[in-house]
C-alpha cells in the first residue's frame, strides 16, 4: 500500500480454553479461538510491520494472566511491540500496584479498562479518575472505549487527566447504521481541542449495517475525525477479529485507503505508521 508498512495498533487474539470471556456467549460467530495464524490468514498480503494488543474483556481474575499470555507470544511473533492491558481502574489510588506490575513488562504502553458497557457517569466518578491519573507517572496511555451517548462525559475525563495520553477507539462508536452525526459530530471536536487526545480510525464497519454498509456510509465520520483531529493525532487499527461481523480485514483497509485519497505520501504514513509509534511508544 503505497509503499507504506502498516502498524495495526487494535489487534484482539483470545483463546476461550485458556482464559474467560463471559461476553462471548453473546457473540456466537465470535466464540471461538482467534490466534495469530487466523489474523496472517486475515491481513494475507498487506505488510504488517507490527502489533498492538488491545485487550479482550476477560474476567478480572484474568486480567494479568491475559498480559502474561499475550507476552509469551511474542518468542513465535516479534511484531507484537505493545499490549492495552486491563486494568481496575474504578478501585482508584489503590490500583497503583497493579499498574507497577503491568508496568514491569516493557511491552505493555497502555491500559483499557472498558467503559461502554457502564453507566454513563462511570467514567467521571472521582475513583475512576484517580485511577487513570495514576496512569501518567509511568508513561501509560489509556484507551477510551465507548458508545457515542458516553462521548460527552468522556471530554470530561479527558479534562480532568490533563496528563495523560488518551486515545479515543473506533471514533466514540457513533451510530453509523442510522447515519446519526449529532451529538457526536460536536463532541469529537471539542474532545480533539485537547492535545493528549487521538483518535483511533477503527472500527467503524461494525457500527454500520453489518450486511449492507457502504464506503459512502463510512466517509463522512472519517472525514470529521481527521478534520478535528488532524493527520497527526488519527491512527488506524484493525479492531479484528469482532471486525469480521462486518468485513474482511482488506476491504476495510481498502475502505480507508480511498477515504483519504488526495492525502500526501506523508499524510497517509502518519495514520498507518508514523503516529502509532509515536503514541504508543513502540520503539
Amino acid at each position: 500500500m503505497d509503499n507504506i508498512p502498516i502498524i495495526d495498533t487494535h489487534v484482539h487474539l483470545w483463546h476461550p480454553k485458556q482464559l474467560r470471556y463471559p461476553w462471548l456467549k453473546q457473540v456466537p460467530e465470535l466464540n471461538k479461538p482467534y490466534l495469530l495464524n487466523d489474523y496472517a490468514a486475515a491481513y494475507e498480503n498487506l505488510d504488517i510491520e507490527s502489533i498492538v494488543f488491545v485487550q479482550c474483556d476477560t474476567l478480572p481474575d484474568d486480567g494479568l494472566k491475559e498480559t502474561e499470555w499475550v507476552t509469551s507470544l511474542t518468542v513465535d511473533e516479534p511484531r507484537i511491540k505493545g499490549i492495552v492491558a486491563w486494568a481496575p481502574l474504578e478501585e482508584g489510588n489503590q490500583v497503583e500496584p497493579f499498574i507497577e506490575k503491568l508496568a514491569e513488562n516493557t511491552l505493555v504502553k497502555g491500559i483499557r479498562r472498558l467503559i461502554q458497557g457502564e453507566s454513563v457517569n462511570f467514567c467521571i466518578q472521582s475513583n475512576f479518575v484517580d485511577g487513570v491519573n495514576t496512569l501518567a507517572s509511568y508513561g501509560l496511555s489509556f484507551d477510551i472505549c465507548i458508545f457515542h451517548p458516553q462521548l460527552a462525559n468522556a471530554i470530561q475525563l479527558v479534562e480532568q487527566c490533563p496528563n495523560v495520553q488518551f486515545i479515543l477507539d473506533h471514533i466514540g462508536k457513533p451510530d453509523i447504521k442510522n447515519q446519526q452525526f449529532e451529538p457526536w459530530k460536536r463532541e469529537i471536536r471539542t474532545l480533539a481541542e485537547h492535545s493528549n487526545a487521538y483518535c483511533k480510525i477503527s472500527g467503524l464497519v461494525t457500527e454500520a449495517d453489518h450486511d449492507s454498509w457502504t464506503p459512502s456510509d463510512l466517509k463522512p465520520y472519517i472525514n470529521h475525525v481527521i478534520d478535528c483531529f488532524g493527520f497527526d493525532r488519527v491512527i488506524y487499527g484493525s479492531d479484528w477479529p469482532v471486525s469480521t461481523l462486518a468485513s474482511d480485514y482488506q476491504r476495510w483497509v481498502n475502505t480507508l485507503h480511498d477515504a483519504v485519497s488526495g492525502c500526501s505520501h506523508d499524510e497517509l504514513s502518519k495514520l498507518f505508521h508514523d503516529n502509532a509509534i509515536r503514541f504508543y511508544k513502540l520503539h
